[in-house]
């Protein structure tokens, strides 16, 4: 089996691209950061250094690049068997007109044989939304052709994998957690499910996706917010701060709820998955900084994203979502120079207000109790 993955960096490398390889794949990464690609053809191999108490290095061997700048992905997508991206939700757009050219030239090359295209990406439903994108891209005579040969498979990804550390020689070395965790909907594939192993296949890949939404990616942004606030540097250091442990706990359990009533999780399963997710953001070899897991506020904020959803969820099912709101103007307070939709946002409270501010990232109602309350909250903090 073949496999293209776009997206050379850590997660990319760390975590699906590592399992891809390990599975005996032949792999062959895209990116456009040239030292990488540079670094993979001249070794076809690199390094990953798996952290926690039984902390090891491991090699990954035999995958080679290219850039997915370049004409070089068109023949490699026209042959591969699947095709996987962690690229982060604001480049799938960019990557599927290479995509769409792969797939014509797929098609008038006779190739029959399944593509399932499989979007890593820290959102919902990404692949879905990577389909949309390469059908713009491909002439409608195409349509039927995709519709019939090319499988585009939703999944939820998780695994933490912190930026590099400054200092270190080797561009391909990377550090990840033990814990991972890939869920695919088996229901969209074309042709026979694929045996990988860290892939896991289940037909209610929602209830999957909001488990990790709800959990993981909503205590981790509030552990960055209510980090920064608190100064501190790391998300380790945040979530040993009594205070802000409280809040992100009693938040993922308020989202927790929501998951209970929504899909009958087990309730005693859920709070052990909780007391996990709280041990990994304590992992002591992760150094994972506030700002970093902080950034991009205004899609964070969002309607269908990692606070408001649940959020909407607890009034959905008339639920307490005190931890929540508080999280939510955390994030109205978030600050960084290196990120543009910190700044957006800075632009927007000045201009707008906390109140106008919020209804217009996240949809909700301006005189809506939540938003009262968050700018209570918000007011508070100031």
């Amino acid at each position: 089996m073949k496999a293209l993955h776009f997206g050379a960096g850590n997660i990319g490398r760390g975590f699906i691209g590592k399992l891809l390889a390990d599975a005996g794949i032949q792999l062959t990464f895209a990116d456009v950061n040239q030292v990488v690609l540079d670094a993979l053809n001249a070794r076809n191999e690199y390094p990953v250094r798996v952290v926690g108490e039984e902390a090891r290095l491991e090699i990954v061997k035999g995958v080679n690049a290219v850039s997915s700048a370049s004409d070089d992905i068109i023949p490699l997508i026209a042959e591969v068997d699947i095709v996987t991206t962690a690229v982060g939700p604001q480049i799938l757009e960019r990557i599927a007109g290479g995509i769409a050219k792969g797939l014509i030239a797929r098609s008038d090359s006779g190739n029959s044989r399944p593509l399932n295209i499989i979007a890593c990406e820290n959102m919902v439903r990404g692949t879905t939304q990577l389909k949309g994108h390469v059908l713009k891209a491909i002439p409608v005579q195409y349509h039927a052709w995709v519709d019939a040969n090319v499988g585009f498979v939703d999944s939820a990804v998780d695994r933490i994998v912190p930026p590099s550390e400054t200092g270190t020689a080797d561009p391909l070395e990377v550090t990840v957690e033990t814990f991972s965790e890939w869920i695919v909907d088996k229901t969209q594939f074309k042709g026979p499910l694929p045996a990988i192993p860290g892939m896991e296949l289940t037909d209610n890949l929602m209830a999957f996706v909001e488990r990790k939404l709800f959990t993981l990616n909503t205590g981790h942004a509030i552990t960055a917010y209510l980090g920064q606030l608190a100064g501190h540097q790391t998300i380790r250091d945040a979530i040993l701060d009594e205070h802000v442990r409280k809040v992100v706990k009693g938040a993922m359990e308020e989202s927790g709820a929501v998951l209970v009533r929504r899909y009958d999780f087990d309730a005693d399963k859920h709070a052990a998955y909780i007391q996990k997710i709280l041990g990994r953001f304590e992992n002591p070899w992760l150094k994972d900084d506030v700002e970093r897991v902080g950034r991009q506020p205004l899609r964070k904020l969002s309607a269908g994203d990692r606070l408001i959803k649940p959020t909407l969820g607890t009034l959905e099912y008339g639920l307490p979502h005190d931890n929540l709101v508080t999280g939510i103007a955390a994030a109205l307070h978030y600050r960084s120079d290196q990120d543009p939709q910190a700044q957006a946002l800075t632009t927007m409270l000045s201009t707008l207000g906390v109140q106008a501010t919020l209804a217009e990232i996240s949809g909700l109602d301006a005189d809506s109790e939540v938003v009262t309350a968050v700018v209570k909250a918000w007011n508070a903090m100031a």
